[in-house]
């Protein structure tokens, strides 16, 4: 029996009911407290969000904008197609996923079940192409190439195929008006991401819906907003049972504007017929250095009006079909575009392919030659060999020219006088002591040539090319001097080990084999074919350096709104008009007497002055890359191919080709004006109706003409399209080549480049390093 009192007993229970009855208080009190939060407080907010929870949303697509060339032709456009949609929301609702369904699906289309089931999936890094990259949320397209009775089959059998969807959409369609792809520069469109649609919601930015699909390359990227235009949204109040009770307000779609580019459809399937055609006849040519045929793997051509740097026409090769991409890629498409094999034609090497320039660069060190205080109309020796060190750099075939002026040694290509001009600076500057503040004439004109930085072309993803000047070599030798230490340490005595040697020891120095490769747009530099063309467009059109460009306007959907885009100077070349003056006309001579004039033979001279300069540079474990780079009053082209052999050997008729189609020159040199097809760049733009429709030109639409052979277009022998034999030269300590698989490898080393005989000399003696044409 407990000895405690009752009285106490009693006291505890007391204690308890209070503190219970306190707790009850408290959360009674709590619970009313959030009833008027939630009830008075933010009634009002709550309410609209519980209506809004029975507002449902029906998207309908903006209809994308068109790109036209400069004659109205279009280049992108759109097309009704019976496209084939899935819900990925209601395949998860099944018991097996969809499976079941989809099998039907694919039975229907004709298609695979895999197929179809990979369209489905979503993608990540680690699930291969197809995939569907865009919201899970969103019907993925499975065809945008269904038949009308396939369509029927689907939709009169809605139980057998629920969240399938075939219906009549606006699909993105690439045309290639008389065969003129323009594939990296038009680029292709993708689904929206979620990521995108997060950042598209910020200030400033047009907000993205689920349904867009946006672009991904080329001007449908840098255009993408202008294009794109705004989706419809239109908004239905909806009872617990889903049924329709009523509208909740419509935002109109709002179409896309309108893309008119520089781009003349008619001279870009001319130039890609031309690139592809000169690649094909490089690749039938011998390269007596290898011992093997040209390679020919790549290549690429810039036409651009001089007076404005407006793009006319811009191949890449290899290219591909923009129309790939719409309604989704196929696996087998996308494996042909990134593939190990590929060479990747998603590149647009007309803005990314980076090489060595070879002699196209002389035009570059001879106004670094004039600014450095030696005159351009000067005697300046041009002996077969120059030496450095002991080091022998010889011309092509050892010729020499005894003494010319610097108009001379372009139309000659004579490389001693670049060498021997370009060692005497590097002395000036000390040596291997430089001075702390050295003048770097030759590197620095090259800056303000514009090289080493983009030009600001509107395309995206553009390189800026490289110019090795001291900042550079210190950049590269610190990323790279671990790689050349260890290469350095093995036994071999192979080039590639001496020269890691080397480059561990010295290779931060700018030493003299550096600057007189450099000289001739060897060594390390690098430029794209868009630089090369700006930079020949300057000097034909007195010394103006332009930000290229290709789109030309952008009209609104009533064509009530024209937004011109007007060509803008950039800088000017560096030099005064005297010197400018005297360039022009060496650059003359090497047309019509020089490098390049075999390939002009026949050409109205008199009636378009031609100007040109031959390059062919070359890249250490590679055969020769071809440049020619060429203008007139009113152009400027500029044409490379890689492992393609010499400059006017190979990428000469090509070039030769789209001049005579511009103009209508024809076979006997006459000009024909009726067949010309540009012969005068076009300002206006195309004429736009009353209702916004843009009416293309009716001359525009007819098929380019087969450009007619020209005698210089003729086929030569191989002799002239292939450098001399010679044995791969002996390391040289000034050479500079940076160690293959190097930590921070930027591009290929150039080391040595063979300007192309005139004539055919079957006893050309070896090719020593140094030389380029």
């Amino acid at each position: 029996m407990s000895n405690i009192p009752e009285t106490g007993r009693t006291t505890r229970v007391t204690i308890r009911l209070v503190v219970l009855q306190i707790l009850v208080l408290s959360l009674l009190l709590t619970l009313g407290g959030r009833l008027w939060y939630l009830q008075i407080r933010n009634g009002d907010e709550y309410t609209q969000e519980a209506a809004s929870n029975h507002v449902q949303e029906v998207v309908t697509p903006a209809t994308r904008g068109s790109v036209l060339d400069a004659n109205g032709v279009p280049l992108a456009d759109n097309e009704t197609r019976l496209v084939v949609s899935v819900s990925r929301t209601e395949m998860l609702k099944q018991k097996d996923d969809g499976e079941a369904v989809l099998g039907r699906l694919a039975e229907v289309l004709g298609m695979k079940p895999k197929e179809v089931t990979d369209r489905v999936r979503l993608c990540n890094a680690e699930t291969p192409q197809p995939c569907w990259n865009g919201s899970p949320y969103q019907p993925i397209p499975i065809t945008d190439e269904a038949t009308t009775q396939q369509a029927l089959q689907i939709m009169e059998r809605r139980e057998d195929f629920p969240g399938i969807t075939a219906e009549p959409t606006a699909v993105r369609r690439y045309p290639a008006p008389g065969g003129a792809q323009t594939s990296q520069v038009l680029g292709y469109l993708s689904p929206v991401t979620d990521e995108e649609i997060t950042e598209s919601e910020k200030p400033g930015r047009t907000p993205l819906l689920r349904s867009d699909q946006v672009g991904r390359s080329g001007l449908e990227r840098t255009y993408d907003e202008e294009l794109r235009g705004r989706a419809g949204v239109t908004r239905y109040q909806v009872d617990n049972l889903g049924r329709v009770i009523g509208n909740a307000g419509d935002t109109p779609a709002r179409a896309g504007s309108t893309v008119v580019t520089s781009i003349d459809s008619r001279v870009q399937a001319i130039a890609e017929r031309e690139l592809l055609a000169a690649m094909k006849e490089a690749r039938k040519a011998h390269d007596r250095n290898t011992g093997r045929n040209y390679e020919a793997d790549a290549g690429a051509i810039v036409v651009m009006e001089s007076r404005t740097g407006r793009v006319v026409a811009m191949a890449s090769n290899p290219d591909y079909d923009p129309n790939a991409w719409v309604g989704g890629i196929s696996a087998k498409d996308y494996a042909k575009l990134t593939g190990k094999d590929s060479n990747y034609p998603l590149l647009n090497r007309a803005i990314q392919g980076q090489a060595a320039p070879g002699s196209i660069f002389k035009v570059v060190s001879s106004a670094a030659a004039v600014r450095a205080g030696h005159a351009f109309d000067g005697n300046y020796n041009c002996p077969s060999s120059f030496n450095i060190g002991g080091q022998v750099f010889k011309n092509f075939e050892s010729q020499s020219h005894g003494v010319i002026d610097l108009g001379r040694a372009l139309e000659v290509s004579c490389d001693t006088v670049y060498y021997d001009l370009a060692y005497k600076e590097w002395l000036k500057d000390g040596g291997n002591n430089p001075k702390k503040k050295t003048a770097d004439w030759f590197y620095r004109t090259a800056h303000d040539f514009g090289l080493g930085e983009e030009t600001g072309i509107d395309l995206p993803n553009e390189v800026p090319g490289r110019v090795p000047d001291r900042k550079w070599k210190k950049d590269y030798w610190e990323a790279n001097k671990d790689a050349w230490c260890k290469q350095a340490k093995s036994d071999a005595k192979d080039y590639v080990t001496q020269i890691a040697r080397e480059n561990c020891a010295e290779g931060f120095k700018m030493r003299a084999g550096d600057s007189v490769n450099y000289s001739i747009g060897q060594g390390d530099t690098l430029v794209t074919p868009i630089q090369m063309a700006t930079v020949y467009a300057a000097i034909s059109n007195g010394g103006t350096l332009y930000e290229p460009t290709v789109g030309k306007a952008i009209v609104s959907p009533d064509g009530k709104k024209v937004k011109q885009i007007r060509p803008k100077a950039k800088d000017r070349l560096p030099m005064d008009r005297a010197t400018l003056k005297a360039m022009d006309k060496a650059l003359e001579g090497v047309a019509t007497r020089g490098t390049a004039a075999w390939r002009f033979g026949g050409w109205p001279q008199d009636e378009i002055p031609m100007h040109a300069k031959t390059g062919t540079a070359e890249v250490y474990g590679k055969q020769t890359t071809s440049w020619f780079a060429t203008y007139t009053e009113d152009y400027s082209i500029v044409m490379t191919i890689s492992q393609g052999g010499t400059g006017s050997g190979a990428s000469g008729p090509a070039v030769r080709k789209i001049y005579d189609a511009l103009y209508g020159v024809q076979e006997d040199g006459k000009i024909d004006r009726k067949k010309a097809l540009l012969p005068e760049p076009k300002a206006e733009l195309p004429k736009i109706n009353a209702d916004g429709s843009i009416e293309p030109d009716p001359s525009a639409t007819k098929a380019p003409p087969t450009a007619s052979p020209s005698p210089s277009a003729s086929a030569v022998p191989a002799a002239l399209t292939a450098p001399a034999p010679g044995a791969a030269p002996a390391p040289t300590a000034f050479a500079g080549a940076p160690l293959p698989g190097g930590a921070a490898a930027v591009g290929p080393s150039t080391v040595w480049a063979a300007r192309p005989p005139e004539r055919p000399d079957p006893w050309a003696g070896p090719r020593q390093p140094g030389s380029a044409a």
